[in-house]
């Protein structure tokens, strides 16, 4: 598969990468970051596989689908925790998170 069929799922990833590490800094500035501890491991795992999936694409890994699977798996986890909690920065992470598993998901199939 040529770098450019990867183009939509490597933006989306990339998108999520982002909107992870801005949840995450922003999470540990909460006045209760114990109760964040979970979006925030989440956050840091998520942004983790979405930069190691776009940079799979991005040189046509044969393990591209199955990393893009896995990165599925991890956005949709994130964004479900992310959901949870009414700050601003987990509901935009939350959409970033489930737009990309979603993305990910075709591209793995």
């Amino acid at each position: 598969m040529s770098h450019e069929q990867f183009k939509q799922c490597i933006e989306e990833c990339l998108r999520c990468m982002v909107a992870c590490n801005h949840c995450y800094t922003a999470c540990l500035e909460e006045e209760d970051v114990a109760m964040m501890k979970e979006c925030i491991r989440l956050d840091r795992q998520c942004a983790d596989i979405c930069g190691f999936a776009a940079q799979a694409m991005s040189t046509n890994s044969m393990y591209a689908r199955e990393i893009c699977r896995i990165c599925a798996e991890v956005c949709e986890a994130c964004g479900n925790e992310c959901k949870k909690h009414d700050m601003k920065h987990c509901q935009e992470c939350a959409e970033a998170c489930l737009r990309c598993a979603k993305v990910c998901r075709e591209m793995a199939a």
